[in-house]
C-alpha cells in the first residue's frame, strides 16, 4: 500500500476517495527508561530508548491507518499527517496519531 504525505501520487491518478482513516497509539513512559533519559539530559546525548519507542508507536499508527484503508477497499493513503501529544495527568503517556485519506489509485 502506498502511503504519502502528499495530496496525490505522481503518475497514479486517484480513481476513488474512500474517506478519512486514522491510526492512534498511546504508549506509557517506563520508570527505568525515564531514569536513563534523565541521566542523558544531564550528561548530554540522545535518548535511544525513547527514540525507539517513538519510532515503534509511529509505525504502529501508520499500520493501523493502512489496515483501515484496506478494509475500505483502498490501495493507498494520501495526505498523511502525523501528530504527537503528551497526555495523562502527569504527562506520562505519549499519543501518536496518523490520519489521511484512503483512496483507490
Amino acid at each position: 500500500m502506498i502511503v504519502t504525505t502528499t495530496p496525490m501520487i505522481e503518475g497514479q491518478p486517484i480513481q476513488e476517495y474512500l474517506g478519512i482513516v486514522t491510526g492512534e497509539v498511546i504508549v506509557g513512559a517506563n520508570l527505568f527508561r525515564d531514569l536513563f533519559a534523565n541521566i542523558r539530559d544531564i550528561v548530554g546525548g540522545r535518548s535511544g530508548s525513547y527514540e525507539r519507542i517513538l519510532a515503534d508507536a509511529r509505525n504502529q499508527a501508520i499500520e493501523e491507518l493502512q489496515a483501515e484503508a484496506a478494509s475500505r477497499g483502498g490501495n493507498a493513503v494520501v495526505g498523511i499527517d502525523l501528530d504527537y501529544e503528551v497526555i495523562g495527568d502527569t504527562g506520562s503517556m505519549l499519543m501518536v496519531s496518523a490520519s489521511g485519506t484512503a483512496v483507490k489509485v
